[in-house]
């Protein structure tokens, strides 16, 4: 008995966010380097025996046949109350949390697949928690909320995630009608006279057109016509279509907020939101925006699908946040606006046959998802959002379950990992609450805000590509859902780069399901769901904002092959003019040496032959020590770690599930001369930045993601204590399906001239650039 109570005192005096993160993953996030949790689950283990086990079991079926049978007969009717509606919703989010348990992986871990007879220092230690998550979630899921009416069943180890009842009726919006909720809406349209100015809207011209069968074969099979454009601040556009031939859009100096037709509380409070950023603006020619958010915005309120890979954390992040969350609020208040305007007119007509002039929905409510790789970046979403909707001090909106989204969202300042020197952009990207596997709904009528929205409830959904892919689950499994995605009509993939270092597969994997035809009705109103919906063209009217800082050939391909915007799209296409290795700050020789590949599928192979046979020969002799080899791909790292140990070379390695022993031992050998080599992967330096000493020669296995991580690592080598400076080798292999990081690291003239000859290029590098 007394064991017992010690064990749960243990448990209660971890802190607020170590439940959480124990409650959902089993295991601390590996940002933080502790080993406490395994010796906590083996602790919490006993507390769940085979009995619970077995009814817990039980209980579970039971409950997913009463849901099934309570859903079917609530299909059967097609229109639901706002209660029985709430309860078939808290049930859906209750089986999205089941499911979670079931099917969740760490973003940064798929590509564990990959090692076969990996070492010990590299295992993952989830599997062996996973029976241990159940009993930790019932002890730690007692965590109160702020008012709102969140349930905790613990004979099941579930916490749902919203049961807020009274609040359903009040954000539903069959059930509100324009008058009540947005009246200053209607006057607004009152004095503008406004037939002829709503038609002008950007956002009714793009949800209104009907597109023709010929059109929508048209896009399907005929390439895009592209066309260039230059623009003072976003510099090089390339705009494609294929339906329409390119019309010149010009960036207006000077952006009148009428002519860009915002909502109207959007109009007065988006100066003073906007405030910070237009002080830093010399001599500011807009009131409202500054050069990069008039020229980002003017694209977007044209409905066409963005890609802007020059997003810095450091400089334009934030600016750029604003922006798209400001079109993303516009699109949602109108469209709400559009429907509860109808609700009225409906319940004035006569009584009759049911008229088409009110089909303003999708086949399901969400209309907006926003991907971002952190739970600190959707804090911030959802503060800009309460800002833009907050017209004065005296006229404060009301936001439901607020304290409870700070307490999940926020950061705790005692949580803080150690206080190390860390570049700037490391820690601009690593900001707040880093944790990367959440979801939230939100609901957004003119004057409330309701947080922890069920997503057939929600208008927005803000999510990790994890919180989403634990949600869609994979084909065979029981509790999978993605029928809330099937009526997006703005996308929104922030960070895009850091999915690279996360899981890319999660990307791809939401973009093949959403805008598909929804398997049940969810109580939808077919009178009201527009015939683009009906027909399954969805994906032609959504719009996609894709933002990164880097181009990418795997963020390039979904901007290409997954985006059909019927009205085209907009990519901006810089050129570097020059690379990173002027940030050399050490004199090094860099070799250049070219790898012949027949196609993008065989370069892989072609690149682990070429290493093995024509580079690694030359580093095995022991004059050649300290050589630090830099992997960029988790799966180049295992194959060749597994080359190593089959050809018994005297090596050590670190990745990014190294634990930390492992990794303060493999940088003590590698320093003293006692390991001649170091494989060391990408993911590990962009998640640790440690810097590695002892380096005398650096092998790139393949050319960084960043190219600002190239010169990182060549200055590692002034770390060197009794290193001398003609001793150091720098290698690079590349193929000439490496130009765009090629062109980010040397600057795209040698660039040109390195993909014209077949020769290795020798470049020297006197230091400071």
């Amino acid at each position: 008995m007394g064991k017992r109570r010690g064990e749960r005192e243990l448990v209660r005096s971890l802190s607020k966010k170590q439940k959480k993160h124990l409650k959902e993953f089993g295991e601390e996030h590996p940002f933080y380097d502790k080993v406490l949790l395994l010796l906590l689950l083996h602790l919490c283990f006993p507390f769940q025996s085979d009995n619970s086990d077995k009814s817990t079991a039980e209980s579970d079926s039971e409950t997913e046949v009463e849901k099934v049978s309570v859903y079917h007969k609530l299909l059967a009717t097609l229109k639901t109350s706002p209660e029985s509606e709430s309860e078939e919703e808290e049930d859906e989010s209750e089986s999205e949390e089941t499911g979670e348990s079931e099917t969740e992986m760490d973003s940064k871990g798929s590509q564990e697949t990959g090692e076969a007879g990996g070492s010990e220092d590299d295992k993952n230690d989830v599997p062996e928690q996973k029976e241990a998550t159940d009993t930790a979630e019932q002890m730690l899921g007692q965590e109160q909320t702020d008012g709102a009416d969140t349930s905790c069943d613990l004979s099941h180890g579930v916490i749902e995630e919203f049961t807020d009842v009274k609040h359903e009726s009040e954000f539903s919006l069959e059930t509100n009608f324009m008058e009540e909720e947005s009246g200053d809406c209607n006057a607004d349209k009152r004095d503008s006279n406004s037939s002829q100015a709503f038609s002008e809207d950007p956002f009714k011209q793009h949800m209104d057109r009907e597109l023709e069968e010929k059109e929508v074969e048209k896009m399907s099979t005929l390439p895009k016509t592209s066309s260039q454009s230059k623009w003072p601040r976003l510099g090089q556009l390339t705009f494609s279509s294929t339906l329409e031939k390119h019309k010149t859009l010009k960036a207006d100096k000077e952006v009148d907020v009428k002519q860009l037709y915002l909502h109207k509380p959007l109009e007065s409070t988006w100066p003073k939101v906007n405030k910070q950023f237009l002080s830093l603006v010399n001599k500011p020619s807009d009131p409202c925006f500054t050069p990069l958010q008039r020229e980002l915005f003017c694209i977007m309120n044209t409905y066409r699908d963005l890609f802007y890979p020059e997003r810095n954390a450091l400089t334009n992040g934030e600016e750029i946040r604003l922006a798209y969350c400001l079109h993303a609020l516009n699109h949602v208040l109108k469209a709400n606006a559009q429907v509860l305007s109808n609700n009225a007119k409906r319940r004035d007509q006569k009584p009759g046959p049911v008229s088409d002039d009110y089909r303003d929905q999708g086949l399901t409510r969400p209309k907006v998802l926003m991907i971002v790789p952190f739970r600190e970046c959707a804090l911030r979403i959802v503060h800009i959002f309460i800002s833009l909707l907050e017209v004065n001090d005296k006229r404060k909106i009301d936001v439901s379950n607020k304290k409870r989204f700070k307490g999940e969202f926020g950061s705790d300042p005692e949580e803080k990992p150690p206080n190390l020197k860390r570049p700037e952009d490391y820690e601009a990207v690593f900001a707040g609450n880093i944790d990367d596997h959440f979801r939230i709904g939100v609901a957004i009528l003119q004057k409330s805000m309701r947080l922890y929205a069920p997503f057939y409830s929600s208008d927005i959904i803000i999510a990790s590509p994890l919180g989403m892919r634990t949600v869609i689950g994979a084909e065979g499994e029981k509790k999978r859902d993605f029928d809330f995605l099937s009526s997006i009509e703005v996308l929104i993939i922030d960070q895009a780069d850091i999915y690279l270092m996360q899981n890319w597969e999660h990307v791809l994997h939401l973009m093949k399901h959403i805008n598909l035809l929804p398997l049940d009705s969810h109580g939808v109103d077919f009178s009201r769901v527009r015939m683009l919906n009906l027909s399954n063209w969805s994906k032609y009217y959504r719009q996609t904002l894709l933002f990164s800082a880097l181009q990418d050939p795997q963020i390039n391909s979904v901007f290409n092959k997954h985006c059909f915007n019927y009205v085209g799209q907009v990519a901006i296409r810089n050129v570097p003019l020059s690379g990173s290795i002027s940030q050399v700050v050490v004199q090094l020789p860099h070799v250049f040496r070219r790898l012949e590949a027949e196609d993008v599928a065989s370069v892989i192979d072609a690149r682990f032959q070429f290493f093995i046979d024509k580079v690694l020969p030359e580093y095995r002799d022991a004059i050649m020590s300290h050589t630090l080899i830099y992997v960029p791909s988790y799966f180049d790292y295992v194959r060749l770690r597994n080359y190593f140990k089959k050809e018994e070379l005297n090596f050590t390695h670190i990745c990014e599930y190294t634990k930390k022993a492992g990794v303060c031992r493999a940088r003590r050998f590698f320093l003293k001369g006692e390991k001649q080599f170091l494989l060391f992967t990408e993911r590990f330096h962009f998640y640790k930045r440690y810097t590695i000493k002892g380096i005398r020669n650096l092998i790139f296995y393949e050319l960084p993601t960043y190219s600002h991580f190239y010169s990182e690592i060549c200055n590692m080598m002034k770390a060197t204590d009794n290193g001398v400076d003609a001793t150091w080798t720098c290698t690079v292999l590349y193929s000439k399906y490496d130009a765009q990081k090629l062109a980010a690291v040397v600057g795209i003239d040698r660039t040109a001239q390195m993909l014209q000859s077949k020769k290795n290029v020798h470049l020297f590098v006197t230091g400071e650039g």
